[in-house]
């Protein structure tokens, strides 16, 4: 299993993470990445079995990467969720169609976020 937890903010980074670890997920196993144009390089070279994703990050935001990512047959059907503050409904649906398979919005709490993510591990 590798996860990829993509966001600008080294603070949510560490959230993400630490939620993951209190839930039993090996360290090993967490791949962090500051922006979308970091995170496209990891997903070529690992293979990623669940992404977090923020939105609002420099050099490629979260639903390019998304999309961007979507585009390679091996994370045609990979979990993506999108973990960000914009919470407005046509956010929602932009996501939706760029093709994240969840959506949450910020700030959530640890055992609200591991209930999201948990289904898909």
């Amino acid at each position: 299993m590798r996860i990829l937890i993509v966001d600008d903010s080294a603070v949510m980074r560490r959230i993400h993470k630490n939620t993951l670890l209190e839930n039993g997920i090996d360290e090993s196993s967490l791949i962090e990445a500051k922006d979308g144009e970091e995170a496209l390089k990891i997903s070529i070279e690992e293979d990623i079995t669940l992404f977090l994703v923020d939105w609002n990050m420099p050099k490629l935001n979260g639903v390019n990467f998304v999309k961007e990512v979507r585009a390679y047959s091996k994370y045609s059907k990979t979990p993506m969720i999108m973990i960000t503050s914009e919470a407005a409904k046509y956010n929602v649906i932009e996501a939706i169609q760029a093709g994240v398979t969840n959506y949450v919005v910020k700030p959530i709490q640890g055992n609200v976020l591991w209930e999201k993510i948990s289904k898909y591990l």
